[in-house]
């Protein structure tokens, strides 16, 4: 069964609110509903999201527009940062970089990379059997376990480099289209603007030379 994972794109950022709490910023939702606009997504699409805010924002837009309402999982949420809430841009970045470089171990108390990978792997694969026969499974998450997710289908290592801030849209916003019982990816990170019907319905899997160039897709 095809499915696409989208990550939410901007958010308003607030260092007085908990991470999970925040919403969409009025760049962000043009940007989600420029991308249901497009309708892209067919009728009877299954739709699940995160149970966080932002993620359950984007779902909202897209399931309105295929007259859907997604099923929340927490299970599918963001890496989880609760030990260090809110960090400024570059200690995020750099706290961000070594989550990725050392999977194994906590990073100043975040969830591991190797037990988020395995928490979201887990999640959309009870979702894809409990959305049989749907022509489409559509995922709203977030870009660490999105990139955690693709590494897994890819057969890769865990690595900042495969993350969306390094290939598609840094500011979020992005998505792939794999298929998981083949374990195939059929694009990597690619911004909304960029999704097209091909990608989202069908197209044939990534090398990883493909991968290594950026957001084009095969």
């Amino acid at each position: 069964m095809r499915a696409l994972y989208l990550t939410h794109p901007q958010v308003q950022i607030d260092p007085d609110v908990p991470v999970p709490q925040w919403g969409l910023s009025a760049i962000g939702r043009t940007r989600a509903e420029a991308f249901a606009a497009r309708a892209l997504i067919p009728a009877g699409a299954a739709l699940f999201a995160s149970a966080e805010h932002k993620a359950v924002e984007l779902a909202a837009i897209i399931g309105q527009r295929i007259g859907s309402v997604a099923r929340l999982d927490r299970e599918m949420g963001e890496n989880d940062r609760s030990a260090t809430g809110f960090l400024p841009p570059e200690r995020f970045e750099a706290t961000a970089d070594r989550f990725f470089a050392h999977p194994l171990e906590s990073i100043e108390g975040w969830e591991r990379a190797f037990d988020a990978q395995a928490r979201i792997v887990a999640a959309v694969t009870r979702a894809m059997a409990a959305a049989e026969p749907a022509p489409l499974v559509v995922f709203c998450g977030h870009g660490a376990v999105g990139t955690l997710l693709k590494c897994y289908l890819g057969g890769w290592a865990i690595a900042r480099s495969e993350d969306q801030s390094r290939i598609g849209d840094p500011g979020g916003g992005n998505g792939f289209a794999f298929d998981l019982e083949g374990r195939r990816l059929h694009c990597d990170w690619t911004p909304l603007e960029a999704l097209t019907a091909e990608l989202v319905t069908g197209s044939l899997p990534l090398s990883k030379g493909v991968v290594s160039q950026g957001p084009s897709c095969e």
